[in-house]
């Protein structure tokens, strides 16, 4: 097996506490047993309010050996380099494939990690776009050209939320770039915020950039609400057909609200500039009223592809 690793940095005083994000599947590249190569990655969840040195470990993985016990062992070598270079064990590991989630799952309970299902791995996701399109090309065996696309799941439909997660309204929001980059400072009990990603060719986002999102208001349980919905693992904010749905988690969909044609479509819009002029960022506000300060739960969302 072979395995790279960013370079390694001085240990700090404190060890780094961060969660991990994990990826472990096939890659284009065939081997010369014929089989397509696996490789872990794992990275560190950016914290938006402590900017500071990310953990990023990679391992290749022969096809004959996918398993949960291979994948035990190589988190313990990940947690070792980890160490070497100042990180704690992380309290979470994040999953963000459905069809990987029971192996992950076996491998983690033994090393006592908290297993989150979640597609809110958005810097996984730019890891491995950035692996797609300058690592693995250059691999001996490399599947070049088109290949035929994995059979998509089919969508589950979206559920309306449970009544005691359920707002009295909600309204359209946007904030400029600027901000949420303020964010930090805000008062929020249940925080769900990320360093702002850089625009196409790497260069800063403008900051007068508008980022689309929603509000949800409940006079007497949005400190409740907001708790719940920090659970799911929101993930983006989506128009389907006619209705405005929240993704969260692996699979989740919830039904957030109905609405006309033309404000679908219009929200779509919005939406779809956004993945192209602002990485994807979106966001979702919980507050008590329009006037209330500050925020029960504020969560900065990205409309990244899944894979």
């Amino acid at each position: 097996m072979s395995q790279a690793t960013e370079p390694a940095r001085v240990a700090s005083a404190t060890p780094i506490q961060a969660d991990w994000e994990l990826d472990y599947y096939s890659r284009p590249i065939l081997e010369a047993d014929g089989k397509k190569r696996w490789d872990l990655l794992i990275c560190s969840t950016p914290l938006a309010e402590r900017p500071g040195p990310q953990f990023r470990w990679a391992l290749n993985c022969p096809a004959a050996s996918v398993n949960s016990q291979w994948l035990r062992e190589a988190l313990e070598q990940a947690l070792a380099v980890a160490a070497e270079q100042g990180f704690a064990p992380p309290r979470k590991l994040r999953c963000w494939r459905a069809s990987m989630r029971t192996m992950v799952q076996r491998a983690a309970e033994t090393l006592g990690f908290e297993l989150v299902p979640s597609r809110r791995c958005y810097a996984l996701v730019e890891w491995l776009q950035e692996r797609q399109a300058t690592v693995y090309p250059a691999e001996e065996g490399y599947m070049a050209g088109p290949l035929a696309p994995p059979p998509q799941p089919i969508q589950p439909l979206a559920v309306p939320l449970p009544e005691a997660a359920r707002g009295d309204s909600w309204s359209w929001a946007s904030l400029p770039l600027a901000a949420l980059r303020e964010a930090v400072d805000w008062e929020v009990s249940f925080p769900g915020l990320l360093p702002l990603p850089a625009g196409p060719g790497g260069e800063p986002l403008d900051s007068e950039l508008m980022v689309s999102g929603l509000r949800l208001f409940s006079a007497s349980r949005s400190l409740a609400i907001a708790g719940w919905i920090a659970g799911l693992e929101p993930v983006r904010l989506e128009v389907s057909g006619g209705q405005l749905v929240l993704e969260a988690g692996l699979e989740d969909r919830w039904l957030l609200g109905n609405l006309e044609a033309e404000e679908a479509a219009a929200a779509a819009e919005a939406f779809q500039a956004a993945r192209q002029q602002a990485a994807g960022l979106q966001f979702l506000a919980v507050q008590s009223s329009e006037q209330q300060p500050g925020f029960d739960g504020f969560w900065i969302l990205r409309d990244l592809p899944d894979g």
